[in-house]
């Protein structure tokens, strides 16, 4: 089949590649990318397309993308029985296996997201709910580490499948070997394995996991006395339907009318700076420009220790042989600020764009959405991109990072 990148991603822009190959089974998964592999050809897994950025030249037009999807008809390969992507195999997974007494849940790679998050709930399992509404496909989640209002993937996931793509392997592993982090594992930005299929571990209890995110508790009536007592949950449904409300409100929901949808979701990771002194620096650069009341109420979180501290506190040593104290530790204490709140005190307003080019804009829901108004190429993007990384770099010092992938464009 034919189409472009415009077709196949929420951001809707991007040049047309040599083909498209629809695969709706791990198996036919494996087996396409095996055959170009085989061939040399350059290629491009693609699901939901929610989380790309890619532009229109020659390095667009040269790649076939595979594309992983459950609700379309394959396409194949090369016109034989053994090569195409309608090829199976016995122990294929299904769409969506669901053991609702155990909570286990198995999902191929190319699932709609939500469409899994919406089975689990219905069936009374939880450990998704606060991740409803997240544009992709299931495959996508573990190579993100995909997260939203307070729980990550990470929280659940159990297995995953992988095609090695220098071995021709197909195993399934832990999530220990993917060395998830935030909005990381160690296959993004890699070509090394393909998802074939996700395997998750739900609670069978019909609650949610402990509610963490302020604003998705204060919508579900957690007062600050509840919250003092412990972790608090609530059925998922509830759980569901709060976050679904929440996220349209901010553009976070695929509309086809709204262009406030049409992007790439959170287009920049909160920044995270490692110790007190950093963190200091990015909150006096906000009370220079923005006064002390903002920078004292701007939201600031610990982060966790970086991966020199943690190393340091196992074996008793700084990293460079020594004995570590309290004090070097503390310095590698990480600090998260809120990108979105950054983006905005450094004069980046809902719905703003770059003077004279009205094509790519901020949503006007939600600043840290970089959205195609209808007719938006990968230049306008780079262009609102750059102008906004830019504008925080100069006012505070940090760096934003972009969360998607870059396929022949950079920022």
């Amino acid at each position: 089949m034919h189409c472009s990148f415009a077709e196949l991603t929420t951001l809707r822009i991007g040049g047309t590649p040599a083909g498209v190959v629809a695969c709706n089974t791990p198996d036919a998964l494996r087996s396409v990318v095996s055959y170009l592999d085989a061939n040399s050809q350059p290629l491009l897994v693609v699901g939901g397309g929610s989380n790309l950025v890619v532009g229109d030249g020659d390095e667009v037009r040269d790649l076939v993308v595979v594309w992983a999807n459950a609700d379309v008809e394959a396409d194949q390969v090369d016109g034989t029985a053994e090569d195409t992507a309608k090829d199976t195999a016995e122990d294929d997974v299904q769409d969506i296996e669901i053991d609702p007494d155990t909570g286990v849940v198995r999902a191929f790679a190319g699932v709609t997201w939500d469409d899994l998050v919406e089975v689990t709930v219905a069936v009374g399992l939880g450990g998704l709910e606060c991740l409803s509404g997240i544009p992709g496909s299931v495959g996508a989640t573990p190579v993100q580490n995909v997260g939203a209002y307070g729980a990550e993937v990470s929280q659940t996931l159990k297995r995953v499948q992988l095609y090695d793509r220098s071995t021709g392997a197909v195993d399934w592993v832990e999530p220990d070997a993917l060395d998830l982090g935030y909005r990381y594992s160690n296959l993004k930005f890699t070509n090394r394995a393909v998802v074939l299929a996700v395997e998750f571990q739900l609670s069978t209890d019909g609650l949610s996991v402990p509610l963490r995110f302020g604003e998705l508790a204060r919508r579900l009536g957690v007062d600050e006395k509840e919250a003092a007592k412990g972790p608090v949950r609530r059925p998922v449904a509830q759980v569901r339907e709060a976050v679904l409300a929440l996220r349209a409100g901010k553009g976070m929901v695929l509309n086809a009318d709204d262009h406030d949808t049409w992007s790439a979701g959170s287009f920049f990771t909160n920044p995270i700076v490692t110790g007190a002194q950093a963190r200091d620096a990015v909150i006096a650069a906000v009370r220079e420009k923005c006064g002390s009341t903002e920078a004292e109420s701007m939201p600031v979180y610990a982060a966790g220790v970086s991966a020199v501290a943690d190393q340091s506190a196992t074996d008793g040593s700084d990293g460079a042989g020594e004995p570590g104290d309290a004090s070097d530790l503390a310095e590698q204490q990480r600090y998260k600020f809120s990108a979105a709140w950054l983006i905005e005190r450094a004069g980046f307003s809902k719905g703003w764009h770059v003077p004279g080019n009205s094509a790519a804009s901020l949503s006007t829901k939600h600043t840290l959405a970089l959205t195609n108004r209808g007719s938006a190429t990968s230049e306008d993007i780079v262009e609102l991109a750059r102008a906004v990384r830019a504008g925080v770099q100069e006012a505070f010092g940090v760096t934003l990072e972009p969360e998607p992938i870059w396929i022949g464009a950079d920022i």
